[in-house]
């Protein structure tokens, strides 16, 4: 309950909370609101936003419901920010905790790794992988994990190297337990705090990369998702800002909601950073 209180007493964190949850709403119930296929022709096209019962946001270039599109667009950029998400931080944990933990060549090792992928722009070695392996939504969750998960492998391998000589992680070692058990029951437990807040910065860059793909053209044409939406928008641009500007309004909302359940899980974690 106090760290509930603590949580609740941001008022930003708690803002940001609500509109999570407001698009977590908008993807659980868009199968129930919106039935029909969302790519399907629902109206003339361009039709303008509260002009036409049952179109309360209008019609994209094509006559597609924009409303349906973004509430099942919402069910793509969580997908993609979670998976990608969970991929991401679990490479980053285990090469960081293995690379902190034995240190020596096997930290030397990992650490040229994670630098030889920091190497290529993460986001020019996503289009590359993209175009290797296609761009069906599983596939884009998967690779834009695969590239994203070096910070957090910084970030683990820093901890580690802070613990790793602690009095109770010396203990462990004279009792002989095993290296995993002393990596992943002993020590990570004290090195997630920090790693648990970046997930917010690693989920939001995820919805913010799926999103860039689809702008480009490079994400799966036959489902709905707010880049696709906002690609198709910016050839109507000046006649039909809605298009474009609505979906975009849902990626800002969506990536400033992270943002700020991340803070506030910072300030929980970190409540004297949280003061300052």
């Amino acid at each position: 309950m106090g760290a509930l209180r603590r949580y609740a007493s941001s008022t930003a964190a708690v803002i940001g909370l609500v509109l999570l949850l407001v698009v977590i709403a908008m993807a659980a119930s868009a199968g129930w609101l919106f039935p029909e296929d969302p790519l399907s022709l629902a109206g003339a096209p361009l039709t303008p936003p509260f002009t036409e019962e049952g179109l309360p946001l209008g019609t994209d270039s094509v006559g597609r419901d924009i409303a349906a599109q973004i509430f099942h667009g919402a069910r793509v950029s969580l997908l993609v920010g979670v998976v990608a998400t969970g991929i991401a931080i679990g490479i980053g944990i285990l090469v960081g905790a293995v690379s902190g933990y034995f240190g020596g060549a096997v930290d030397a090792a990992l650490m040229r790794l994670t630098e030889a992928f920091q190497t290529v722009p993460s986001f020019i070695l996503l289009l590359m992988l993209v175009v290797i392996f296609g761009s069906e939504v599983t596939t884009l969750a998967l690779v834009i994990g695969a590239v994203s998960w070096t910070a957090p492998a910084r970030l683990t391998r820093a901890e580690f190297l802070t613990l790793r000589s602690r009095d109770f992680v010396l203990s462990c070692r004279t009792l002989g337990m095993p290296h995993a058990r002393i990596i992943f029951l002993e020590i990570l437990p004290s090195a997630l705090p920090p790693v648990i807040v970046y997930v917010s910065v690693v989920m939001a860059l995820a919805i913010l990369q799926e999103s860039a793909l689809a702008f480009l053209g490079l994400s799966d044409p036959n489902i709905a998702s707010w880049g696709n939406l906002i690609g198709d928008g910016r050839r109507v641009l000046r006649s039909a800002w809605y298009v474009a500007a609505l979906p975009g309004l849902a990626i800002i909302v969506t990536v400033l909601a992270i943002s700020l359940v991340g803070q506030g899980v910072n300030d929980l974690l970190n409540p004297r950073l949280g003061r300052r």
